[in-house]
């Protein structure tokens, strides 16, 4: 993949920034912790600056960087809630934190995450907010399947795989596909929950937080409990893994599920719609590298498949 144009500008912008943070910082080399369409990231001793998706506003993201400086025991705080702009990107600036060890998954901190969406979940938005973005974002990884897979299609055949994460889509309420607005308007949501989303701050001992406000805002909370209940019932994450988020939620007042019995038809809807997402963009980067899906990739696209057979639970009260 070839580096983002920005890269160099923001390199120096968070050098910059680290350097005037910090007496006699040490100038050691500066880090690309990620470089995608949608977001650069790059870390200089203890400052981490991020450029934000090209779309984004400063009339959506500003809110939501406020919220993070108002929740500081949930979600880990920029130095600004003023973004910057730099070259056309808005741009803001954040402390370190120790993120979760991909290569200890037994020390994933399922209880912590859990824990802390709960309390997100339970706390009054602390200034007005937009809706939570995970049903947009679906919606824009289904886009852009259908733009690929028109681009890959054979005569009238689509790569395979598509039709099926199509018609799981084609079954899921209105809301769920960005089509009506959400049913909860209120309750704290951060939009794209997977564990990649927690840090350690200070790093690498302090208290787990939750990062990432690009999606946060007011919606359904169950979706933040999506991924994790698409894992499980793809059979991608361990049922006493599952078991240990669940619990925990419960256990912390998290109000997307009953405090007991059956958490599924408050789940089914969105872990559906995670599933999809999750499979329209295995699908897109596997034309784009034009490559057969892998394993995962394909139990994901096999749920769709599974799915589009068995019309959703519908949460109580909520109409498609």
């Amino acid at each position: 993949m070839t580096p983002s144009p920005l890269l160099p500008a923001l390199t120096a912008r968070a050098e910059a920034v680290a350097h005037s943070r910090t007496s006699g910082c040490p100038c050691g080399a500066t880090r690309t912790l990620a470089d995608r369409p949608d977001a650069t990231v790059v870390r200089h001793a203890d400052t981490v600056a991020k450029a934000h998706a090209p779309n984004s506003t400063p009339a959506d993201l500003t809110p939501r960087l406020t919220a993070a400086t108002r929740l500081p025991g949930l979600l880990l705080s920029p130095f600004t809630p003023t973004p910057v702009d730099l070259h056309g990107r808005l741009v803001t600036f954040w402390p370190y934190g120790a993120p979760v060890d991909p290569a200890d998954p037994d020390a994933a901190p399922w209880e912590a995450a859990a824990t802390l969406l709960a309390r997100l979940h339970r706390t009054p938005a602390p200034t007005a907010l937009p809706p939570m973005r995970g049903p947009v974002k679906a919606a824009l990884a289904l886009a852009r399947l259908r733009t690929a897979a028109q681009k890959a299609a054979t005569n009238t055949d689509l790569p395979a795989g598509t039709t099926a994460v199509l018609r799981a889509w084609d079954t899921l309420p209105a809301w769920a596909r960005a089509q009506a607005p959400q049913p909860d308007g209120s309750t704290l949501c951060h939009g794209d929950l997977h564990l990649g989303q927690l840090v350690r701050h200070p790093a690498p001992h302090g208290p787990w937080l939750l990062i990432d406000v690009d999606d946060l805002g007011v919606g359904v909370p169950a979706w933040d409990l999506g991924r994790p209940a698409a894992w499980y019932a793809c059979g991608l994450l361990p049922p006493d893994e599952w078991d240990r988020f669940l619990t925990a939620y419960r256990a912390a007042g998290g109000p997307a599920v009953p405090a007991d019995g059956d958490p599924w038809p408050a789940l089914d809807v969105p872990a559906r719609a995670l599933t999809v997402q999750t499979a329209a963009r295995a699908i897109t980067k596997a034309l784009a590298e034009g490559r057969l899906l892998d394993e995962v990739e394909q139990c994901l696209v096999d749920a769709c498949d599974r799915m589009a057979s068995v019309p959703p639970e519908l949460m109580q009260g909520h109409a498609k």
